[in-house]
């Protein structure tokens, strides 16, 4: 069965970054699309402005008689009502049941493919491919992790649809989630300890990449950090860090390959204004500056407070951080402390939970008494209490300068709104 033939399609998970990018292209191919999550989000209320129908809250009943293809998160559990019906579908021939990475590594074999790995910058290097290329007339198709920011708000997607042979695709590592994909070009950002809860140890990490590398066919291209970092850095970006110079110099290398000069490449780079929770300016009170980042991993915490030490000097900077998983947080506890110092005051909400059981071994009182034997560190459960605490409440010093940076891969973004209303 041809999976992107078919009419009527349904997501569970619908409201993952990744996963929804697949919908947005169906329903704007025509098809008809309904998908579920657990609960309502930015991404959800983007999905139903362009007519998806989303469910929240999630019972087999979802799936309609006349789905053809259910497409799944890998997130999601076997024992999920909706999955469970899927497969019950799938065992009588009645539907297609695919993953997301299965469906995307579909579409990358339709395609001349470029695929971003790497565990840090992925995102941000997806995104300034996908720009390079746009400037340069190439109309690519692109996924990526995340929405990618332009002057027009309601432009903001994490899709586009693109009428070239190219695909950008951002390639995850969870679960060798890229081992469905079929690059052209591989560019692998970097390569360090992460989602340990999947991965034996390094070792087991690097052998995902390294699989995923044999991919590549003979007349293809492979970029490593070791071949980027030749790009001279000498260009001007919108977006802070040296990270973000990083990042774009494995970009420039990627699209030389397919032949955009690395002078054109770092011009087209000048107004490239970043992606959403990648260090995303929010917004400005009371001399109070917001930003949202997506860091969760200490190597990309250190870079993005770097980056706004760089960038604003004379600012007091301050980090509201959610952590990510309870065994990330334990596992790279001592790492965690050292790059939250880099804060001059730290508030750490409750742990985000995904894909596990409680552990009351770890908390986000631990955390914070661990930072604050470096730099004043405190506990708060909600936004409400944030609110109420020096630096947020105008009560304070209204004529001091801050830097927020509203951190974390949960929810921790639906909070930044209420501190700046």
């Amino acid at each position: 069965m041809d999976i992107f033939s078919q009419t009527n399609y349904h997501f569970i998970g619908i409201g993952g970054i990744g996963i929804s990018a697949i919908a947005r292209m169906l329903v704007l191919a025509g098809k008809n699309v309904s998908g579920s999550d657990n609960s309502r989000s930015e991404i959800t209320d983007d999905l139903e402005k362009l007519g998806i129908k989303v469910t929240i809250g999630q019972k087999a009943q979802n799936i309609g008689e006349n789905t053809e293809v259910a497409v799944y998160t890998i997130a999601i559990p076997p024992d999920n009502p909706e999955m469970q019906e899927a497969r019950k579908r799938e065992k009588e021939r009645k539907i297609l049941c695919l993953s997301y990475p299965e469906t995307l590594g579909e579409l990358t074999k339709e395609k001349y493919t470029i695929a971003i790995a790497g565990t840090h910058g992925k995102t941000t290097t997806t995104a300034m491919v996908a720009h390079i290329m746009q400037k340069a007339g190439l109309d690519p198709t692109v996924i990526v992790g995340s929405k990618i920011l332009t002057d027009n708000k309601d432009q903001n997607s994490n899709f586009k649809k693109g009428e070239s042979e190219y695909l950008v695709v951002e390639a995850c590592e969870y679960k060798r989630s890229f081992l469905n994909l079929s690059p052209k070009i591989l560019v692998i950002t970097n390569i360090e300890p992460d989602h340990l809860d999947y991965y034996k140890d390094l070792e087991d990490i690097k052998s995902a990449f390294a699989e995923l590398k044999s991919k590549v066919p003979a007349d293809g291209f492979v970029i490593t950090e070791a071949e980027y970092k030749e790009v001279k850095p000498d260009f001007e970006l919108l977006v802070p860090g040296e990270h973000n110079i990083s990042n774009a110099q494995a970009a420039i290398a990627a699209v030389e390959k397919i032949g955009i000069t690395n002078q054109k490449a770092k011009e087209f780079l000048k107004d490239f204004r970043g992606t959403w929770r990648r260090l995303e300016y929010k917004g400005e009170k009371a001399g109070r500056i917001f930003y949202d980042d997506y860091a969760h991993h200490p190597t990309e915490i250190k870079a993005s407070l770097s980056a706004l030490r760089e960038k604003y000097p004379d600012r007091e900077l301050v980090c509201v951080f959610q952590p990510h998983q309870q065994e990330r947080t334990k596992i790279f506890f001592d790492e965690f402390v050292k790059a939250l110092s880099l804060a001059d005051t730290v508030f750490v909400t409750p742990i985000f939970m995904a894909r596990e059981k409680p552990d009351t071994t770890i908390s986000n009182k631990i955390l914070a008494e661990a930072v604050n034997k470096f730099v004043p560190a405190e506990t708060v459960e909600n936004v409400e209490e944030l609110i109420l605490l020096t630096p947020f409440t105008l009560k304070g010093d209204p004529n001091k300068n801050f830097c927020i940076v509203m951190m974390g891969a949960g929810d921790i973004y639906k909070w930044t709104p209420k501190l700046i209303e």
